[in-house]
């Protein structure tokens, strides 16, 4: 028998709406103060060195994304399967993913700090990225890439965190990850003038700081999630099953970043100003995407423990209870952005086309949040689950290949922006269609 776990931190018994939303808070803020220094990136270089550098740093989210993103779908994996050992109360269960986790995490980030400084520059100007904008680009992504490691080292410690309940300490690392970056920001860009390259360095020192402290946490903490370093090694077994988990999810978001990737280089034909205008509010549209992230985080966390405790009905009553919360929170911001679009977009640059450019994609993706919860909340509760399959083909269907088959053929027969922003809310509403029917009808809840 499976030496047990303790019960701190787990999520099979008590309120469950009390447990998701005390769960869920700290993962909101984290995200949003995340989202806060690479808003802030924009907002100074922007201040600083104009929209040209604004455009520079913005348009470079989409390339991060889709280099990073297989890196993230291994910490949602690791989260899964932490998560039901710890409803398991498997003590070696945890012990072992834990240990393989951060060793994946480790290589990956070796992987991917040499990929990202090689193919930063020939990836922007696959995508078109205008003359004038190119270099700054690239510096910026290099330098970002150089750090990554970091990146990678502290999702995955913050998905082992997040997985055991404890949500609040990964919040308090990047509380002090968010006010170092903006200050180094306001130094190395405004008082050393170091342009794109300063908000880089900026970046990357906040991130080897929030990693240091998770990793240090972990390996001090005494818990049955705690990480020794002599410890780390990947096991044959685990791996599998991180990977049968995690694969799908980074593919998926590698996919749908790969779309997105081809939104950029459509919005890059417009110029400069439309690239600033729409980066600076895909900055700001972090403020609804990642909420919407975190419940559907919480959902597959409360899932996979009380999946692994074998409490089905308490599964189904937590995953109503994760959609309300994310329609009644995408649509009151969706709503308070579109009343507060012009002053949120000055913050940024004071250029009327930039602005126009942001208030106009407002327009498109601000009334339509909600779908996006839909698809998402429902999508991490199949996740809790370890089925990772079925939502991967959802959100590739929606968020990946219809938005190519939008870009292929309707884009040239309407060639516009708005026809661009468009398929944002029509691709949302066709996967919170499939994910709902899937929920629906699908065997998800079938206990192994």
């Amino acid at each position: 028998m499976a030496e047990e776990v303790s019960q701190k931190g787990l999520m099979t018994e008590g309120s469950i709406a009390k447990i998701i939303i005390t769960f869920s808070i700290p993962l909101i803020l984290g995200n949003l103060l995340q989202q806060l220094y690479n808003a802030a990136d924009s907002v100074i270089v922007s201040n600083f060195n104009g929209s040209n550098a604004l455009a520079a740093v913005s348009s470079s989210s989409s390339l991060i994304s889709l280099l990073i993103a297989f890196s993230q779908g291994a910490a949602v994996g690791t989260g899964v399967v932490v998560s039901q050992y710890l409803g398991a109360r498997n003590r070696k269960g945890v012990h072992d993913a834990v240990h393989t986790a951060v060793a994946i995490a480790m290589i990956l980030g070796v992987v991917l700090t040499i990929g990202g400084i090689l193919l930063s520059r020939p990836l922007l100007v696959w995508m078109d990225t205008p003359a004038a904008v190119l270099d700054d680009a690239a510096t910026y992504l290099r330098i970002f890439f150089g750090g990554v490691f970091f990146n990678v080292l502290y999702n995955m410690c913050a998905g082992i965190l997040n997985s055991a309940g404890n949500s609040r300490r990964s919040l308090f690392y990047l509380f002090i990850a968010s006010m170092t970056n903006i200050a180094l920001d306001l130094i190395l860009v405004g008082i050393f003038d170091m342009g794109v390259a300063g908000a880089a360095i900026a970046t990357d020192i906040s991130q080897f700081m929030s990693s240091t402290l998770a990793l240090r946490f972990l390996m001090r903490c005494g818990e049955d999630y705690g990480v020794d370093l002599r410890q780390l090694r990947l096991r044959k077994s685990m791996v599998a099953r991180i990977v049968k988990v995690g694969l799908p999810t980074g593919f998926q978001n590698m996919i749908i970043s790969f779309s997105n990737v081809l939104v950029q280089s459509s919005v890059n034909a417009y110029g400069p100003g439309a690239m600033a205008g729409f980066g600076a509010y895909m900055k700001i549209d972090g403020f609804n995407i990642l909420p919407v992230m975190s419940f559907s985080m919480a959902a597959t966390t409360f899932v996979g423990q009380n999946y692994g405790a074998g409490k089905l009905d308490r599964v189904k009553r937590g995953v109503w209870v994760t959609l309300g919360l994310g329609m009644c929170y995408t649509l009151a911001t969706g709503a308070l952005l579109l009343v507060f679009s012009e002053p949120i977009m000055r913050l940024f640059n004071d250029d009327p086309t930039v602005i126009g450019y942001g208030q106009l994609t407002m327009r498109y993706f601000c009334p339509f949040y909600f779908l996006l919860s839909i698809l998402h909340g429902l999508a991490g509760a199949v996740r809790g689950t370890g089925k990772s399959i079925p939502p991967m083909v959802v959100l590739l269907a929606s968020l990946c290949l219809f938005r190519i088959a939008w870009i292929k053929l309707i884009l040239p027969l309407i060639p516009s922006l708005g026809s661009i922003f468009l398929l944002y809310p029509v691709s949302w509403a066709f996967g919170a269609v499939l994910m709902v029917l899937y929920a629906w009808k699908g065997k998800w809840l079938v206990q192994h």
